[in-house]
């Protein structure tokens, strides 16, 4: 692979590879979230609601790639990673294909395979940024791309529901089929990408495969903080998941009925805003100071989060204005850990790894969560409207968020301590 210096120019290498990533990660969403655009009702699978079945089993193929990758993403030579990201997003594809000509309910379980290979995307692609003096600014124009694809292909799907009068198992299909020309795209832009240069291996630490025993020792050496990191990032991923699938549903329950048009635009300023906010963590060159501000993001998140939640809660902030204020508290810590402090937590304590396996242990969990939550929701709890169930579960993510936020800052302040006396 070719070195920045030698190959692409600075400003064109920027371009290339912002395009790459988020062309390639809005285009992995076309081929996971489209059926959430449609409502399957009247549909059961084994006693449970046929799309929250769905969902289900979707995120439990998803948690178990995400598993997966932990081995897998964390010891991925960078040679293989675009033969790995191929065959990955064939077999999605080949799962929606199976969904569609399978008859109901058969087909449901095609939405657990397709949950297995894209799991592992983020880790992939990710793998081609990581480690540079960009690493920010390009992992938020790849994380702002899920922001937006969410809403945007759902919108795809129900607008393939509508004009063409496609069917409902046919419609995920379909729709992956309009984003394969943007795909490609995206993956010819990826493999023109060089290798970070000397001078970003300088900066953030060179990044490198790890085996089962250096994964044990890191494991062993940021114990604490590992495990507090998990819960929050589970808390973010669990509200994110639930405000992702069922926004239809909660748009339809406060009586709103141009769910495509607020699929898609109630997503953009969100992107926008923490694109910026992130990406310019870019401009902190000290790692140990860019580490520690996702704690101040985080903990301000949280306060947003609660203050956005109980106005709404008490009719002073309407739907659409909550719907976009819980998002931006969300998604800001959340795309946070995604594109800095895994990043960052790397480059401050200076230790040879990579930034796949963190997120991918932290992404296990997370997906966990959101698997129990939501057959927790549809067991225990089938009687809360998805309105009611949002507030609750806006409520929880605030409180989790400042509490979890300060115990973690006080761990890691107890490791490096520990780390700089050894």
């Amino acid at each position: 692979m070719l070195s920045e210096t030698s190959g692409v120019k600075k400003g064109n290498f920027f371009v290339n590879a912002s395009f790459a990533v988020f062309i390639t990660y809005l285009c992995m969403y076309a081929f996971r979230k489209p059926f959430t655009a449609a409502t399957f009702e009247d549909k059961q699978f084994m006693g449970v609601d046929f799309k929250i079945a769905l969902i289900i089993l979707q995120l439990i193929g998803y948690t178990v790639s995400k598993f997966i990758g932990i081995k897998i993403i964390s010891e991925l030579k960078p040679a293989n990673r675009l033969v790995v990201l191929l065959a990955l997003l064939f077999l999605a594809l080949i799962s929606l294909f199976l969904f569609g000509i399978t008859p109901y309910p058969y087909n449901a379980v095609f939405m657990f395979i397709n949950g297995l290979p894209l799991g592992m995307i983020w880790g992939v692609v990710f793998g081609f940024i990581e480690g540079r003096k960009s690493t920010e600014l390009l992992g938020a124009i790849m994380a702002s791309s899920f922001i937006v694809s969410s809403g945007l292909v759902k919108s795809s799907g129900k607008l393939v529901l509508d004009i063409f009068n496609t069917s409902e198992s046919w419609m995920p299909f379909i729709t992956a089929l309009f984003y394969i020309p943007i795909l490609l795209l995206g993956i010819l832009l990826l493999k023109r990408i060089p290798a970070p240069s000397e001078h970003d291996q300088l900066l953030r630490t060179t990044r490198i495969p790890m085996s089962g025993k250096e994964r044990f020792i890191f494991i062993q050496q940021f114990a604490p903080g590992i495990i507090i990191s998990v819960l929050i990032y589970i808390a973010l991923t669990i509200f994110r998941d639930i405000r992702d699938n069922f926004a239809v549903e909660f748009w339809n329950s406060m009586g709103y009925t141009h769910t495509p048009m607020l699929l898609a635009f109630s997503e953009i300023p969100i992107a926008l805003i923490v694109m910026i906010i992130i990406s310019s963590m870019i401009l902190i060159k000290n790692n140990k100071i860019a580490f520690y501000s996702i704690f101040y993001i985080t903990f301000f998140s949280g306060i947003l989060m609660l203050l956005s939640t109980l106005l709404f809660y008490n009719g002073y902030l309407d739907g659409i204005s909550w719907m976009i204020t819980a998002g931006f508290a969300m998604y800001l810590p959340y795309i946070g850990y995604h594109t800095l402090f895994f990043e960052r937590w790397i480059a401050h304590f200076k230790y040879k790894s990579n930034a796949g396996f963190l997120m991918s242990m932290a992404d296990t969990a997370g997906y966990f969560g959101s698997t129990v939550l939501l057959l927790f929701k549809n067991l225990a709890t089938p009687n809360i409207g998805w309105v009611r169930f949002f507030e609750i579960t806006g409520f929880v993510t605030g409180i989790f968020l400042l509490l979890l936020t300060v115990i973690n800052f006080y761990s890691f302040k107890h490791i490096e301590k520990k780390l700089i006396k050894n």
